[in-house]
């Protein structure tokens, strides 16, 4: 990202009075955004206030092309993705959809982050965000249907230019024609613009796609390639400060006191000065002419905190305590009868449990802050424009749209970037706020080390599940009950009010409340307080609902000398097409069944959400003791796959990042409070040896796309399992998988720090 384009561009529109026209001719080319603008709505709008007035269109800001769609002279198309992308490739697939119902030039089309703005805010949530893997779900109809009205006032304007009916235009790769006449998009989007906004528009036939669904390039991946393309961290403005800020051990601890006399010394360090941060805390934020000095002086610093009445946390002690708790009475989620689970005639009695896990997105967290003591610019890869921007002109004491948020294009995020307190932002917000006030001005760039990332974060709750099933001989199941530990994510944010229900934390229960198998099962929940910020993470509750309901259901078909898959499919019945679509076709393209090399087992889970099914069939075996996977073939169902490369790069990388899970060292453990890991050589993830080959097949729909940025991740853990629970006859029942037991037997085990294997 250019930032000095961008941020002039936003003062040039603040400073000069303009006509609509030229208001909408953006950038140094050509470039013409189509439709009628709504002064009140559009995102660049909030830049001006002297726009002339224009008709009030029928149209909401998310219906008017003029936010999206923008054509220079030369044909170029530029579509504006009303998201974050962090590596899951709206910047393409959203464009997609707007180029095939404009019939556009795919060579001439280009995808740009639209900055915070309402025009841009999710049809189905009504703010601007990325999450959820709602991406292509969610504009679905609103991208083609802007698409479509791009098309018919490009093809109004043809009409006119040409004396013929519209109906007698036909367009064709940015191209209009009638009779003889032709004239290309760029020729015609400065008449375009004249058109009137269709309210209405007919959208095309699946069979006359000719984008969609097609295995179509990155936009962006000759920049990632050849090291082009800007992040939010290489962001950069002349006369930028760096900022580090040092934060407590422990999440909430305060400043007692501190010396700053070294820091200010460091060659480079302009400012020290105390801040209040995230979840009651304070800290020091150490201003410098670069990292560097920025990470000179702040290792400098002396420091002494107050920890007092702040509980600081053991995660062996935390374990424990949810093990107690999970054999107690909960907050009951779902009944069922289970009088025969007493007497049935085989049970399973399981103990499951995962640690915290940090996001560890590649680029760490940061922004570049300018305030001003009237407005407020600030470039960050938020996922949560809308929350973000208001949240940064609270502080501020700001009005939203006197907050301009430039969307940066991000390394990953996993969840980090969309924190509903905003947590990194608004300790951005503080620090320039106390920067002015201490009578300084200019620019400040905030900068996470992947130390402060990992230490001082939000993570995945540490969860417990106990599981009491009783079934016969047959695997039919007569009883199961259920009880699942953890922290609630949404409890005490905005998101409280409509996804926690009679104290439920909606998005813990997920995977397991709503299984598609037919199970009488009950299930109840505890909810406690820990002082561990937690936060979603990719794939969220699924993350271990997934792990316990697959490889229970393994453990009780493999009882019952019953082949998984055949189970699997008996369980689901005929009601659950789109797992068993996924499933099939897993299973068929990976050869299930086949004999393997001595030592190699089959594993297999399938898994629903975000709306979509992703089966996996893996081939694994146990090398000197330890678990390795070789091959994983999936089935996916997630309706339209609108581009499949994208769909499989989702998986291939959602299945990576389930895998280290898996291995060992992928868990945030804590110590008198303190997060014990700090970066990736004590924090795992899985690494390029450990890659298995990966085959993506995908389920031929003609359905609606749904989720695909996460629905990858659930599976794959628990088909793992299961084949390496096939080899050895032991279920695992943590993450990550304790290997010890295959190094040193059952004994040992038991010592671990979340050994719960053998039982």
């Amino acid at each position: 990202m250019n930032y000095d384009h961008l941020m002039s561009r936003i003062g040039a529109q603040q400073a000069t009075a303009v006509g609509r026209r030229n208001f909408l001719k953006l950038g140094a080319g050509a470039g013409f955004a189509l439709g009628v603008f709504s002064a009140a709505d559009d995102a660049a709008a909030q830049a001006t206030t002297q726009t002339p007035a224009a008709p009030k269109a029928a149209l909401k800001p998310t219906e008017q092309p003029s936010a999206f769609v923008r054509i220079d002279t030369d044909g170029t198309l530029t579509v504006l993705v009303n998201r974050l992308d962090f590596g899951q490739g709206v910047i393409t697939s959203l464009p997609m959809l707007v180029a095939e119902e404009m019939d556009a030039d795919w060579s001439k089309v280009r995808g740009e982050l639209a900055p915070a703005g309402d025009a841009y805010k999710d049809p189905g949530f009504g703010i601007q965000m990325t999450g959820g893997s709602n991406s292509v779900r969610n504009s679905w109809q609103q991208y083609r249907q802007l698409g479509a009205r791009a098309r018919a006032m490009l093809v109004g304007a043809a009409a006119q230019r040409f004396g013929v009916a519209p109906s007698t235009c036909r367009v064709s790769n940015g191209v209009v024609t009638a009779g003889g006449r032709r004239a290309t998009f760029g020729e015609l989007a400065a008449d375009a613009m004249k058109q009137p906004v269709p309210e209405t528009v007919t959208l095309k036939n699946a069979k006359d796609f000719k984008l969609i669904g097609k295995p179509i390039g990155r936009l962006d991946a000759r920049a990632k390639v050849t090291g082009e393309q800007q992040f939010g961290i290489d962001t950069h403005v002349a006369g930028a400060k760096t900022v580090l800020l040092l934060r407590p051990p422990v999440f909430g601890a305060k400043v007692t006191s501190f010396d700053a006399g070294k820091a200010r010394a460091v060659k480079g360090v302009v400012e020290v000065m105390e801040v209040a941060l995230d979840r009651g805390a304070t800290g020091l934020a150490v201003i410098a002419d670069g990292y560097w000095p920025a990470k000179m002086g702040r290792d400098a610093l002396q420091v002494v905190w107050n920890s007092n009445g702040v509980e600081k946390v053991d995660s062996q002690k935390q374990l424990a305590q949810y093990r107690e708790l999970a054999g107690k009475p909960g907050t009951k989620v779902r009944e069922a009868d289970l009088s025969k689970l007493a007497s049935a005639p085989k049970k399973i009695s399981a103990v499951f449990s995962f640690p915290y896990l940090a996001h560890a997105p590649m680029e760490p967290l940061n922004c570049l802050i300018d305030f001003d003591g009237r407005t407020c610019k600030i470039t960050a890869g938020s996922q949560f424009q809308t929350i973000d921007q208001g949240a940064v002109a609270a502080v501020l004491k700001l009005k939203p749209q006197d907050v301009q948020l430039t969307t940066a294009m991000a390394g990953g995020g996993f969840g980090r970037r969309a924190v509903p307190s905003s947590d990194y932002l608004v300790e951005a917000a503080r620090v320039a706020d106390a920067w002015r006030l201490a009578g300084h001005s200019g620019p400040l760039k905030i900068v996470w080390s992947r130390e402060d990332d990992i230490r001082g974060g939000y993570y995945r709750p540490m969860h417990v599940h106990r599981a009491e099933i009783g079934f016969d001989d047959k695997g039919q199941v007569l009883g199961w009950s259920h009880t699942i530990v953890g922290q609630s994510i949404l409890m005490g944010t905005p998101f409280e009010a409509f996804m926690v229900k009679n104290g439920v934390d909606s998005v813990m229960v997920e995977g397991v409340a709503d299984t598609p198998y037919q199970l009488p099962l009950a299930l109840q929940i505890h909810h406690p307080k820990v002082n561990v910020p937690v936060l979603w993470w990719r794939s969220v509750g699924h993350t271990h609902t997934a792990f316990v309901m697959e490889t229970l259901v393994d453990e009780i078909a493999r009882s019952t000398g019953q082949d998984p898959v055949a189970y699997r499919r008996q369980l689901l019945g005929d009601a659950h097409k789109h797992h068993l679509a996924a499933l099939d076709l897993a299973v068929d393209k990976s050869g299930y069944g086949r004999k393997l090399p001595k030592g190699h087992a089959f594993g297999v889970a399938v898994h629903e959400s975000f709306g979509s099914v992703v089966a996996y069939v893996v081939e694994a075996s146990v090398r000197d003791g330890q678990p390795v996977l070789h091959k994983v073939t999936a089935g996916v169902s997630c309706g339209t796959a609108v581009n499949p490369l994208a769909i499989e790069a989702q998986v291939q990388g959602a299945a990576l990042m389930a895998l280290g899970t898996t291995l060992p060292g992928a868990a945030i453990t804590l110590k008198d409070g303190v997060v014990q890991q700090s970066n990736f050589g004590d924090y795992t993830v899985a690494r390029m040896p450990q890659m298995p080959s990966i085959s993506v097949h995908i389920v031929p729909s003609t359905e609606a796309p749904t989720g695909m940025g996460e629905p990858g991740l659930p599976p794959l853990a628990p088909a793992f399992a299961n084949a390496i629970a096939r080899l050895t006859g032991k279920p695992l029942r943590t993450l990550p998988f304790e290997l010890s037991w295959f190094l040193y037997g059952a004994v040992d085990l038991l010592k671990m720090p979340y050994g719960e294997g053998l039982k």
